[in-house]
């Protein structure tokens, strides 16, 4: 069974950076995509950005291009999220997601994702 862990959010200031952290667990993730997606109480959840295991290739969310970059540690099984120059409308609860074999145009769209974690709160105040 896939399970997936985040940790890593927390509270910091305006310009301030956090890096997020998605243990994996339970299957051969060579093939999986692993995503990262947030919600804003009230809002929907949104792509923030996603790695293909395999060839490591990444996608990114316009609002976050440029600030965070998303990375894999095989070793570890670990997928990480770092946060830079982070900005009030970055609060919400992220979650990483994973899922074997989705394709392009469906990385940014978190209904194709079979398994999520329980997401970890990243608040950002001026």
């Amino acid at each position: 069974q896939v399970q997936l862990v985040e940790s890593g959010g927390g509270s910091v200031h305006v310009g301030g950076s956090l890096r997020l952290s998605c243990a994996t667990s339970g299957g051969t993730f060579r093939q999986y995509t692993i995503g990262w997606f947030r919600q804003a109480p009230g809002k929907e959840r949104t792509f923030v950005a996603a790695i293909r295991w395999n060839s490591r290739h990444t996608y990114y969310a316009d609002s976050v291009k440029g600030r965070f970059t998303v990375s894999r540690d095989g070793a570890e099984n670990t997928v990480y999220l770092q946060m830079d120059d982070l900005k009030p409308d970055d609060t919400a609860a992220y979650y990483c997601a994973a899922d074997r074999g989705i394709i392009l145009s469906s990385i940014r769209f978190p209904q194709h994702y079979d398994y999520w974690g329980q997401g970890t709160q990243v608040t950002v105040s001026s």
